[in-house]
């Protein structure tokens, strides 16, 4: 056990809470025959354009969905002229990508562990105002949280180390007492960096075991 266990444990929502990424991409070429090469070319020419983070300006609420999935229809269809995009609902991205979509079963059984044993848990996601329904949906099965912080609302987004000061005011926790669980190496290390203790997410089994080692707990019901 972690010589300082942690108050609160912090969970994302992409990769973690969720399926991991690579399958929603590809998930989503089964919906609109878009390959995952494709549309992640696509995300990065739309961030590239406004000078950020492939992702940054939609998870900061800087544009709409609307305006980014058009971008987005912009550059697939520049880069790819072969390709259909009739089946793409670009503008309104959030519902087809996140349709027929399950939680991770075992980290939202692992959140509710984790609170009955005493815990606080939250969940800190960089994610798109627009999106909000979608994903609320999916982890309601992790049930009742202590805190959600979301990029869209806070204005900062991960690895910004402003985004844990905001988690820690939510909680009334100091830094030491903080604990995230992400699937992103960069946001790991900025957290650590920011005083947390930090769990690279790779698989529900390699967590589950870091997560019962840090808090001395099992953490799954």
């Amino acid at each position: 056990m972690n010589a300082i266990a942690p108050r609160a444990i912090w969970f994302d929502f992409g990769g973690v809470l969720s399926p991991p990424l690579s399958d929603l991409f590809d998930a989503y070429e089964e919906k609109t025959g878009i390959t995952p090469r494709a549309l992640r070319a696509a995300m990065d020419a739309v961030g590239a354009d406004l000078g950020a983070h492939p992702l940054a300006p939609i998870e900061l609420a800087s544009i709409t969905e609307f305006e980014w999935g058009s971008r987005l229809r912009t550059h697939l269809a520049a880069a790819n002229p072969a390709l259909d995009l009739s089946r793409a609902e670009l503008e309104m991205f959030g519902g087809q990508w996140f349709s027929n979509i399950r939680c991770n079963s075992l980290m939202a059984s692992t959140v509710r562990s984790m609170r009955a044993q005493g815990h606080l848990v939250g969940v800190l996601s960089n994610n798109v105002v627009e999106w909000e329904p979608h994903w609320h949906r999916m982890i309601e099965p992790a049930g009742e949280l202590d805190a959600l912080i979301d990029s869209c609302f806070v204005g900062v987004r991960k690895p910004d180390p402003r985004i844990f000061r905001i988690a820690e005011e939510a909680l009334g926790v100091a830094p030491f007492e903080c604990l995230l669980i992400d699937d992103l190496a960069e946001n790991c290390a900025a957290a650590e960096e920011s005083g947390w203790q930090a769990i690279r997410f790779t698989s529900n089994e390699q967590t589950l075991r870091e997560l019962s080692y840090r808090t001395g707990t099992y953490s799954v019901v």
